[in-house]
C-alpha cells in the first residue's frame, strides 16, 4: 500500500462512517452557520462575524481533533493499525497519510462554512484569504497531528469520545464560540496558547506570527507525545 492509498483509505473512510458523519460534518457546519445566522437577527452583523470566526474552533476541535483520535483509537482496537504495518510503509508515513487526509477534509469544511455563511448569513468572506488559508490549514493538520498523539491517553475505543470531549469543550469556551462566558483574568493567557484559540485570534486580528510560533510548539508536542507514546495495538490486560 502506498502514501497515496493510505490517503486515499482515510478519506474514503471518512466519509462512509454513517456513525462519525453527523458529529464530523453535520453537526460542526450547521453550527458554524447557524450561530452567525442567530447574532445577526438577535444582535448585529458584527457580532455574526465574530460568531463566525469562533466557531472555528468548534470546526477544528470536532472535525480535526476529535475525528482522528476516535477513528485512530477504534482502528487500534480493531487491529486494523497493526495488519497496516505489515505492508510497505514505515510508521510515520501511514500516520502522514491519516493526518493528510483528515486535515484536508476539515480544510474542505472550513471552507465550505466560509461560503456558507456568506449567502446565509451574510459573514464577509475574509479580507486577507491568502492568511486565511494559511492559519485554518496550519490549524487543521496540528490538530489533526495531536488528535493522533492523544490516543496516547484513550485505554478503550468505546472511551474515545467521552475522553476529547473536555478538549472540545476548552477549545469551545476559550475562543468564545460557547459565547461570553466570564473567565478569571490570569487564565486568559494560557487559553490563547491553546491551537485552536490560536487560529481563532489569527482570523479576527490579522496577525499570524505568534499564532504561527504556537502552532510550530504544539506540533513538537505532538510528534513527540506520538514518538514515546503512540500504540499501534490495544494494551493487554
Amino acid at each position: 500500500m502506498s502514501l497515496t492509498a493510505t490517503y486515499r483509505l482515510g478519506t474514503l473512510l471518512f466519509w462512509r462512517d454513517r456513525s462519525m458523519l453527523f458529529a464530523s460534518v453535520i453537526m460542526p457546519v450547521g453550527l458554524a452557520v447557524g450561530m452567525p445566522l442567530l447574532m445577526k437577527s438577535v444582535v448585529n452583523m458584527a457580532t455574526a462575524v465574530s460568531s463566525f470566526q469562533s466557531m472555528l474552533s468548534i470546526l477544528l476541535a470536532i472535525t480535526a481533533f476529535m475525528n482522528i483520535a476516535v477513528t485512530l483509537t477504534t482502528r487500534r482496537d480493531q487491529l486494523v493499525l497493526k495488519r497496516l504495518r505489515a505492508g510497505r510503509l514505515t510508521d510515520t508515513q501511514l500516520l502522514i497519510g491519516q493526518i493528510a487526509s483528515t486535515a484536508t477534509q476539515t480544510v474542505l469544511l472550513i471552507v465550505l462554512c466560509t461560503l456558507a455563511a456568506r449567502l446565509v448569513a451574510g459573514v464577509p468572506l475574509p479580507g486577507d484569504p491568502l492568511g486565511f488559508a494559511a492559519i485554518t490549514i496550519a490549524g487543521a493538520v496540528v490538530l489533526s497531528l495531536l488528535g493522533a498523539a492523544y490516543t496516547a491517553a484513550i485505554p478503550r475505543a468505546e472511551l474515545a469520545m467521552p475522553f476529547t470531549m473536555p478538549v472540545f469543550l476548552l477549545a469551545g469556551v476559550s475562543a468564545g464560540a460557547m459565547g461570553p462566558i466570564p473567565l478569571p483574568s490570569w487564565l486568559r493567557p494560557a487559553l490563547d496558547l491553546l491551537p485552536t484559540t490560536a487560529v481563532v485570534n489569527a482570523v479576527k486580528t490579522g496577525d499570524l506570527a505568534v499564532p504561527a510560533l504556537v502552532l510550530a510548539a504544539w506540533t513538537i508536542v505532538g510528534v513527540g507525545v506520538i514518538m514515546l507514546w503512540f500504540r499501534w495495538e490495544p494494551r493487554r490486560s
